[in-house]
């Protein structure tokens, strides 16, 4: 499976780990590296002083390459990249935000940066910052998600025509067939959210995962699209958010109601009633609760078989 995204980041498979808030910890990363994809650690939700803990503790954890997912809305900002220096982390995937910001900064450093967009403009000003890869993430995706709602069967064609950089598509891949399929598109690999959120060594909360493993088609949704889109399960604090949003809540009005710690206490804590739980689209196939290890075998084994049913099938038109 080895192409130019294996190249780039020194891996064995073109499968990157989505840096989740409350999920993406150097357990994690670390499982996803040394099973030949790459681990990203989730800075969104670290003070910076924890993100040199968990890029110290996966230095012990691996010999393989890993990276820090930043988004540059982050308020220390400032910390967090002496971090990424002082730490020499080798690479950096950015988020929510211009890449013009600190593409360059990163680069000057020695760092492998790319950037995460959910529109073919953004795209191009990837290509123009400078970066080295993108990642096209559809709206299927959860977490934090492009309010236009394109998805990733029409993005990533749409990314791709435009651009000839080396290209992750994320949302809604869980399985290999799904990678085949991004691939097919135009991607050059994939980046995985939901099915790592839930595996075994996610420092997501037990209560959490068990929930997910649970869910079914339509039983998430986006939201808050007015103080930045988001994409959740419909438990008792996104009817709260829905029913504000339908009476045609003000910004300030949905920032009062999801308040600090939201995130934490859903996905961290457990507070599958009051909490903001984070999801993809692809959480409906999720089913158990699985180590990474299995998770990367699954996805090698079904990517391969595909493939190989494509290749012998025969189709008439």
């Amino acid at each position: 499976m080895g192409n130019r995204i294996c190249k780039l980041f020194g891996i064995k498979y073109p499968i990157i780990q989505a840096g989740m808030v409350w999920c993406s910890g150097w357990r994690l990363a670390s499982a996803v590296s040394n099973n030949g994809g790459l681990g990203l650690i989730g800075a969104g939700s670290m003070h910076s002083e924890t993100l040199r803990e968990h890029i110290q503790k996966i230095k012990l954890a691996t010999d393989q390459p890993f990276g820090v997912n930043v988004p540059l809305f982050h308020p220390e900002m400032d910390a967090i990249l002496n971090i990424i220096m002082e730490e020499k982390v080798p690479i950096v995937f950015t988020s929510a935000g211009s890449p013009k910001k600190y593409t360059v900064w990163l680069k000057e450093r020695g760092i492998i940066v790319a950037h995460v967009i959910a529109s073919s403009a953004f795209a191009l000003k990837c290509e123009e910052a400078g970066v080295d890869a993108i990642v096209a993430e559809g709206f299927e995706a959860g977490g934090h998600n492009g309010k236009e709602e394109t998805t990733t069967m029409t993005l990533i064609p749409a990314v791709r025509k435009v651009t000839s950089l080396p290209l992750l598509a994320a949302g809604g891949i869980g399985t290999g067939e799904a990678m085949l399929a991004a691939m097919a598109l135009g991607a050059d690999g994939v980046q995985i959210g939901s099915r790592f959120a839930i595996s075994e060594e996610s420092s997501a909360h037990p209560d959490f995962k068990k929930l997910v493993t649970g869910l079914k088609e339509g039983d998430t949704k986006l939201a808050l699209k007015k103080i930045g889109a988001v994409r959740l399960i419909k438990n008792e604090f996104f009817q709260e958010i829905n029913k504000l949003e339908q009476e045609g809540a003000t910004p300030d009005a949905l920032r009062i109601l999801l308040g600090r710690g939201r995130a934490k206490k859903g996905m961290f804590e457990g507070d599958l009633v009051e909490g903001e739980l984070e999801i993809g689209q692809v959480s409906a196939i999720i089913n158990e609760v699985l180590p990474v290890k299995t998770i990367i075998e699954n996805l090698v084994q079904e990517y391969q078989k595909a493939k190989e049913r494509m290749n012998t099938e025969q189709f008439e038109f």
